[in-house]
């Protein structure tokens, strides 16, 4: 039997994301975000959703762009303390011993340990209620090399230990299970 629950967000697990942003560094944050994802492939596109008192809110508004770093287990720490800690009161990348490297089109910095960072650019912001949506075009990628499967050329997803989120903890992802179409492909014998 399934019970009633208040209308909520109950989409879990989602991706705990460290977004870097500013133009300078002297100004560059980085704060924890989970309420993102893809929304569109072509073009390419993304979004975060952020809370307006935020101290990366108005850099991000200002500047129009930033960088969702993927996070891992090793920075699962770092993940959770950006989350709970202001860059008004914190240098986040120094607190955190993160390192900030060039984004190819942005000003914004990506965070040198994640193995993927998406550089986006603001296209639209859409308010919302408690959060208002960036969304944004991809205008490049970073990849880590070393999370690259020298045989297919893939980024391989078992090496990265990507971090999600759910409902306030935070887990790494599981076993793999299949590729896309499994499901329905026809067995060799």
């Amino acid at each position: 039997m399934k019970e009633n629950w208040k209308p909520g967000t109950m989409i879990y697990p989602l991706p705990a994301v460290l977004v870097s942003c500013g133009e300078t560094p002297e100004e560059y944050n980085i704060m924890t975000a989970s309420w993102t994802g893809t929304i569109c492939s072509d073009p390419p596109m993304c979004y975060i959703s952020l809370r307006k008192e935020r101290h990366s809110y108005e850099i991000i508004k200002r500047t129009g762009e930033f960088v969702i770093n993927i996070t891992t287990e090793e920075l699962a720490r770092a993940t959770d303390w950006c989350g709970v800690r202001s860059g008004r009161e914190y240098n986040k990348f120094e607190e955190m011993k993160l390192t900030p490297a060039p984004s190819l089109h942005l000003k914004a910095p990506i965070i040198e340990q994640s193995p993927i960072s998406i550089e986006c650019k603001v296209k639209n912001i859409i308010e919302l209620g408690s959060h208002d949506m960036f969304m944004a075009d991809v205008v490049n990628v970073q990849i880590d090399s070393k999370y690259i499967d020298k045989s297919t050329g893939k980024f391989d997803l078992s090496k990265a230990a990507p971090l999600a989120y759910s409902h306030g903890e935070y887990f790494t992802l599981g076993q793999y299970i299949g590729n896309f179409g499994w499901s329905v492909k026809s067995r060799k014998k």
